[in-house]
């Protein structure tokens, strides 16, 4: 396991603990929001800070960037739009009655969960609320967002008449231990998923195989069956608070309160892998080439084998706990509350991981071919032996 070294980069203009940071599609862009109630835009190619949002009157709590435009919202209610050029504040989304947690940008929606117990669908491009959803008994922490196009049969749609004017889905995680799909159109709720007996701290959508994940405080991970609501799967190892989730290639990573991270296949809810090594929380994690990047509250990221479960890095530095990473161009973003937000190099990581990767195709290939001429051979002797027996 090598050592950490040090940062290429550290960014120290926040004046508070970053909440959030979030990548813009193309990759360009970084966007951190802070307990300072300001958000600044990062420059993926220089590392330097290129916007300084102002305007919030308290903290940053969640923000998300686009090619164009930077989304933020905050504990003073209020979610505010603004021009990543400019710097410009664009809207400002008011109708919540308290603090904001989450937002979601899908097509021309704007989606936001508050801690006033609604999630609210507001138009991208208007400071004007479209729908809200009521019907959650404690706070909204978590959303996501499909279409029913994505999931249902066309016999199935049909079925559905009077949402035929939008099939857009909105799914909501709370602390009051439901998970809740709506439709966008009408604000109806049309599944509340029981069975958590804790807080729902996170959701992950697989629409095309109509599943849904959610992690919760009740140490669980269930999945869904998101057109029936049924509960298909409860994954129970953890001995902690579940508190953020990864899919890839059929393969769910889990990050916990118990200081562990979990890797399932989703198709048997077998738990394949479990990468030990914090000293905290895993607070958060991203996939990446092979690789799983871990952020804890005991203020290191981590990086580990993510077929072995063997630790490869740990990248110390951070005063406290990390709560978001993002990786573009082989560079680890780290952001923290201790205000700082810092890059890694993994270019090393990542091509021995590459070469390790292509080494056991390669053997995988032999034992293959191997294999391919034992059962021939074994063929062969079978017929001798069949045609002794003949004659």
């Amino acid at each position: 396991m090598g050592n950490s070294g040090s940062a290429v980069k550290v960014c120290t203009d926040h004046q508070g603990g970053i909440n959030w940071l979030s990548l813009s599609p193309d990759g360009q862009r970084l966007l951190t929001g802070s307990e300072d109630g300001t958000a600044r835009l990062w420059s993926t190619a220089d590392s330097q800070c290129h916007g300084h949002f102002q305007g919030h009157e308290s903290y940053i709590t969640f923000c998300h960037l686009e090619n164009e435009a930077a989304f933020t919202c905050s504990a003073d209610h209020t979610i505010r739009k603004w021009d990543v050029v400019t710097g410009q504040c664009l809207a400002i989304y008011r109708g919540h009655t308290s603090i904001g947690n989450r937002i979601l940008v899908a097509k021309d929606y704007l989606f936001s969960g508050s801690y006033d117990r609604t999630a609210r669908c507001w138009s991208v491009d208007k400071e004007k609320q479209i729908q809200e959803f009521r019907g959650h008994r404690n706070c909204v922490l978590t959303l996501a967002h499909y279409s029913s196009r994505d999931v249902l049969e066309e016999e199935e749609e049909e079925e559905e008449e009077e949402e035929k004017v939008s099939r857009d889905l909105l799914v909501t995680g709370s602390t009051d231990c439901t998970v809740k799909v709506w439709w966008v159109s009408s604000g109806r709720c049309y599944q509340t998923l029981l069975g958590h007996t804790g807080a729902v701290l996170c959701l992950i959508l697989d629409a095309p195989n109509r599943e849904l994940f959610s992690g919760s405080t009740d140490y669980t991970i269930r999945t869904w069956n998101i057109v029936t609501g049924e509960q298909l799967k409860v994954f129970k190892e953890h001995q902690g608070s579940v508190i953020c989730l990864e899919l890839v290639n059929r393969h769910l990573y889990s990050g916990s309160a118990d200081r562990t991270v979990k890797c399932w296949f989703v198709d048997t809810g077998e738990r394949i892998q479990t990468y030990k090594a914090h000293k905290h929380s895993v607070s958060t994690l991203k996939y990446h080439a092979g690789i799983l990047f871990t952020g804890s509250g005991d203020a290191c990221a981590r990086a580990f084998n993510s077929r072995s479960g063997v630790l490869q890095k740990i990248f110390r530095g951070h005063k406290f706990i990390i709560n978001c990473i993002q990786i573009h161009n082989e560079l680890l973003y780290t952001a923290s509350h201790d205000g700082t937000l810092r890059i890694w190099d993994i270019r090393g990581i990542c091509k021995r991981n590459k070469r390790r990767l292509k080494k056991e195709r390669s053997v995988q290939g032999r034992s293959s071919q191997k294999g391919s001429l034992s059962r021939l051979f074994n063929n062969k002797v079978g017929c001798m032996v069949q045609q002794e027996n003949r004659e």
